[in-house]
C-alpha cells in the first residue's frame, strides 16, 4: 500500500514538473519594447470590396475586384477630416480606375509586392503623410466581360460535372433527399 501511494506521489510531481516546464518554454516570444509601441500606435482598417472598370481603347474589357486592408497610425487617423474607410475607398477608385497597375492582358508581369507599394504611396500621398503603414490584400480578381454578362444572365460558370454530396458514411446525400426536394445531379 505505501508502495501505491509513494508511485502516485512520484506521478503527480513529474506530471507538474513537465506541465511547469512545458509552459515556460511554450510561452509566446517576447517582442522589443519598439514593436510593442508600433503595434500600440497602429489601427486595423478593414476594407471594402471594389469593383474597378479596367478601361482600353475607350471601352471597358473587365472589372478588377479588390478587398484591401490596411494598418495605418491612429495619431494620422484622428487628424483626418473623414472616416478613413471611405477615404481610402475614394481614392483607390481615383487611383486605380485607367491606371495602368493592372495590366490584364500581361497577367505574367502583375507584381504583388509592386501594387501594394504603389497602393500605400499613392494613399499617403494623397492623405498628406505617413498614415497607411501597411497594405493588406484580402481578395484580387478579375472578371472580363464575357464572365459577368454571363453572371448578370444566371448562367452558371462552366463547370465539368457537379460532384454529389456524401454523407458520414459514405452514401450520396442526394439519394435521401426528402419527397419533392430537386436533386444538383
Amino acid at each position: 500500500m505505501l508502495k501505491l501511494l509513494l508511485t502516485g506521489v512520484w506521478v503527480c510531481a513529474v506530471t507538474l514538473g513537465s506541465v511547469y516546464f512545458s509552459m515556460q518554454y511554450a510561452s509566446a516570444p517576447a517582442i522589443s519594447d519598439a514593436e510593442a509601441e508600433r503595434r500600440a500606435s497602429e489601427e486595423y482598417v478593414p476594407g471594402e470590396i471594389i469593383t474597378i472598370p479596367v478601361i482600353e481603347d475607350g471601352a471597358v474589357q473587365g472589372y478588377f475586384l479588390a478587398k484591401l486592408s490596411f494598418s495605418a497610425k491612429r495619431e494620422g487617423i484622428a487628424k483626418l477630416h473623414a472616416p478613413l474607410r471611405q477615404l481610402v475607398t475614394s481614392e483607390l477608385y481615383d487611383m486605380l480606375v485607367g491606371s495602368k497597375f493592372i495590366d490584364v492582358a500581361d497577367t505574367g508581369s502583375f507584381a504583388l509586392a509592386d501594387f501594394k507599394l504603389a497602393v500605400k504611396d499613392g494613399l499617403n500621398g494623397k492623405l498628406g503623410g505617413e498614415v497607411i503603414t501597411e497594405v493588406l490584400v484580402e481578395q484580387l480578381e478579375y472578371l472580363n466581360k464575357e464572365e459577368v454578362a454571363r453572371a448578370a444572365n444566371g448562367q452558371a460558370a462552366r463547370y465539368e460535372k457537379p460532384a454529389p454530396i456524401v454523407d458520414r458514411n459514405g452514401e450520396v446525400a442526394s439519394d435521401k433527399l426528402p419527397e419533392g426536394a430537386v436533386s444538383a445531379h
